[in-house]
């Protein structure tokens, strides 16, 4: 290689250049310089040696958050650490603990399955669950941090382990203190969830009060996932069949005298109130107001059941994605004065 920091380490990680295609749901194209595959904690040290030394990380999770270009030029880790266990069981709370490269769905699914109720409302969400703290992701009235206790990280920098409550996470709508550092900076090596006991679910959302699993009677956690995973696989494409990214703009968070009178102009307008007196537009209502559902530009388009997703329709780039992204931003700000902000990590 020609990469002046591919060489091998003590621990033995020597990068590779490495197609990145099948490690981004969106299936774009892309290739990695120099990439390392991180399968057990003990690479760590090895891995911020070889950082000193690259011009850039990137670190891979899933690879569902990301918009990757059709090359990436620097260093590239992809996190794969696994387990799942059970801390403590406590009256008030089950203490779970998972490794940052552990699926999020199958975490999940393992946590209802065992009892640990709580995460249910966030299934068939995808990525891992290292990448969920990032992301601070969130589903049908219920958000991460809410049921987070805390997180083991490596300081790829200073090369040493730290702790991290949710303080220091410093959660907020779709953001956490992961996406403000500089890029690269933090490796998450495992996820620590308290899931409240006893547990109760949360109904919230139309989507899942219609549904027939939960209708009547008392659901449990597992109706409460099933119904989900409906739901979700109703809206939302395979990315094994069709590349995306899942929700790729947030749900913007507007004023209440703005969203007044947006209502004002555009009765249907879909809100949400939320606890500090501002109001959760419905993006997606937004994007198919716009005219957008089911529209493409080139290779990129809009899902043609959920607004919210952009797809890859065959050998799109991220120049692609991109651009589709900035004309549905454009028209919505026209119409309605309002920017959507991508979710996904644009490289």
């Amino acid at each position: 290689m020609s990469n002046s920091f591919a060489g091998s380490t003590p621990d033995s990680l020597s990068p590779v250049a490495q197609d990145l295609t099948r490690f981004n749901t969106l299936g774009l194209v892309s290739r990695a310089d120099a990439f390392v595959t991180l399968d057990v904690p003990a690479q760590l040290p090895a891995l911020s040696a070889l950082a000193r030394q690259a011009p850039s990380l990137l670190v891979l999770g899933g690879g569902s958050n990301l918009v990757l270009p059709e090359r990436v030029p620097g260093l590239v880790a992809r996190v794969a650490f696994k387990g799942v266990r059970l801390l403590e069981a406590g009256p008030q709370a089950w203490l779970v603990e998972a490794a940052g490269g552990e699926n999020w769905h199958g975490f999940v699914s393992e946590c209802v399955a065992q009892g640990w109720d709580g995460l249910e409302n966030l299934a068939l969400i995808p990525g891992t669950v290292g990448a969920a703290p990032v992301q601070n992701i969130g589903a049908y009235g219920v958000e991460l941090e809410e049921r987070f206790h805390s997180l083991t990280a490596w300081d790829v920098r200073q090369a040493r382990y730290v702790e991290m409550s949710a303080a220091d996470c410093r959660f907020s709508y779709r953001d956490s203190a992961f996406k403000h550092d500089e890029p690269g900076r933090w490796i998450i090596v495992s996820v620590r969830f308290s899931l409240p006991r006893p547990w109760r679910p949360v109904l919230g959302y139309p989507d899942l009060q219609r549904h027939e699993r939960l209708a009547g009677g008392a659901p449990s956690a597992r109706d409460v996932f099933d119904a989900v995973c409906d739901i979700r696989r109703a809206k939302l494409p395979d990315p094994a069949v069709t590349g995306n990214a899942g929700s790729f703009f947030k749900n913007p968070i507007v004023p209440a005298d703005q969203r007044d009178e947006l209502a004002a102009r555009f009765p249907g307008l879909v809100s949400y109130a939320q606890a500090d007196g501002r109001y959760k537009l419905a993006a997606g209502w937004l994007i198919d107001q716009c005219g957008w559902k089911g529209q493409a530009l080139g290779a990129a388009g809009v899902h043609d059941r959920q607004a919210l997703v952009l797809v890859n329709r065959g050998g799109a780039t991220a120049a692609d994605i991109m651009g589709l992204a900035r004309a549905v931003q454009d028209a919505v700000i026209e119409r309605y004065g309002v920017r959507l902000e991508p979710e996904p990590v644009v490289v």
